[in-house]
């Protein structure tokens, strides 16, 4: 897989309190694992909104951030007129918290939910091939 790296990226991620770099750090590591797992020839690392953000011809932008005024979240952003978070949320509503048809919302004192996270990593990151399946293929 050919990883375009952003600086920018990388700056911002790290401009944020450090516990909270981290968990971007973290959140960035498996988009990046998950799209060499799917054999995705291209992830282009950008900013969007200035939010780190991931795109890829077969997939729709994930993006990630923290934002101040919610100091004890940090979120996965999908674009909203998809029916990306809306499947998330059957599939894994009892295990993940969501902000309307548009993030996965995570709290900085709990761990990741790493599993039903890289099932949504890489829905995204496939969303033009799926999309036309019942729940995304879920």
């Amino acid at each position: 897989m050919e990883f375009l790296q952003s600086d920018r990226v990388v700056g911002l991620v790290k401009s944020y309190p450090n516990h909270v770099s981290k968990r971007l750090l973290a959140l960035r590591q498996l988009v990046i694992e998950c799209a060499e797992e799917l054999e995705i020839s291209k992830l282009l690392e950008t900013t969007k909104w200035g939010e780190p953000s991931y795109v890829t011809k077969t997939g729709s932008t994930i993006r990630m951030d923290w934002k101040s005024k919610t100091p004890e979240k940090y979120y996965l952003f999908f674009i909203c007129n998809t029916e990306l978070v809306n499947t998330f949320r059957f599939v894994f509503g009892d295990e993940l918290d969501f902000e309307g048809d548009r993030a996965i919302v995570f709290d900085l004192n709990e761990p990741l939910p790493e599993a039903p996270i890289r099932r949504c990593l890489k829905l995204a990151l496939t969303y033009h091939k799926v999309k036309h399946l019942p729940m995304l293929g879920a």
